[in-house]
């Protein structure tokens, strides 16, 4: 398991190009009948990904090293590819395309498999430290409602789903949705802001392969750009603004975890005032 390590806002002001990317991007998500797990120091947050297509992926004690991969864990799951199934402790949940699933600490094994190996599930994965047991719960795409930000003069016209988030299911600390930029808007989180409280991933998806997106990252009188590819994903550490523009339309999977899950805790900063 690949590991990302803490950083601060005064180290990235001596980092290139290829040091920003190892350190903050995450671009070997979804290998078929592979079973990807990298570890981030940001709040001791994992990511990763399951492609089950002829094979099956499993996550056990071996992944992280306890007697239980869920042991002091809650995990979270949204599928971007075909139906497929997470079984977990043998009890089988069916997830469709952009379906959610949380599954609460205490768990043994969970075994992902997809239902048609010419269109394979992709299962988008977090996990965080938990300090309690709740429910397991499927969070079905269609009955999550979306809050409309944005507009389209400022090209950042946009649906945010919340799957994992206290309006939908418990969790502990993981909070965990959907950003869908509409027809012809191309900037997430512009006006930016920070969360000092909570460490975000962004995983990009549904870009076009010949297409990129600009993600902005670090303080706001130093920002830096990473370049990113569909099905990729940055890690965003609490002192860094988060922001994207594509060359075309994309959406995101962001995730959270941290000291609370208001999703307006944060400290919002002008779009003029970046440096």
């Amino acid at each position: 398991m690949k590991t990302y390590y803490s950083t601060n806002p005064t180290d990235i002001k001596r980092y290139d190009t290829e040091r920003l990317r190892e350190n903050f991007l995450i671009d070997d998500l979804f290998e078929e009948n592979k079973l990807k797990l990298v570890y981030s120091h940001e709040d001791r947050l994992i990511i990763g990904s399951a492609c089950p297509k002829e094979n099956q992926c499993v996550i056990d004690k071996k992944s992280l090293g306890h007697d239980s991969i869920l042991d002091n864990r809650e995990l979270g799951i949204i599928n971007i590819g075909g139906s497929g199934i997470a079984v977990i402790d043998e009890q089988a949940i069916e997830l469709g395309y952009n379906d959610g699933l949380y599954i609460g600490k205490g768990s043994n094994t969970i075994i992902f498999k997809s239902l048609n190996s010419e269109k394979p599930a992709k299962f988008y994965i977090n996990n965080a430290p938990a300090h309690k047991k709740y429910p397991t719960v499927k969070i079905d795409a269609s009955n999550v409602k979306p809050e409309f930000q944005g507009h389209p003069a400022q090209l950042n016209e946009r649906k945010i789903y919340k799957y994992i988030y206290p309006t939908m299911c418990q969790s502990c600390q993981l909070v965990m949705g959907v950003t869908v930029l509409e027809p012809n808007n191309l900037w997430n989180t512009m006006p930016c802001h920070i969360h000092s409280r909570r460490t975000e991933v962004y995983l990009y998806c549904n870009m076009c392969e010949d297409h990129i997106a600009f993600h902005v990252m670090g303080e706001p009188n130093e920002t830096r750009h990473i370049i990113v590819k569909n099905e990729q994903a940055v890690i965003s550490p609490s002192w860094s603004i988060h922001s994207a523009v594509g060359t075309k339309r994309y959406d995101i999977i962001w995730s959270m975890v941290g000291e609370n899950q208001d999703f307006k805790d944060v400290n919002s900063i002008k779009s003029i005032d970046l440096l």
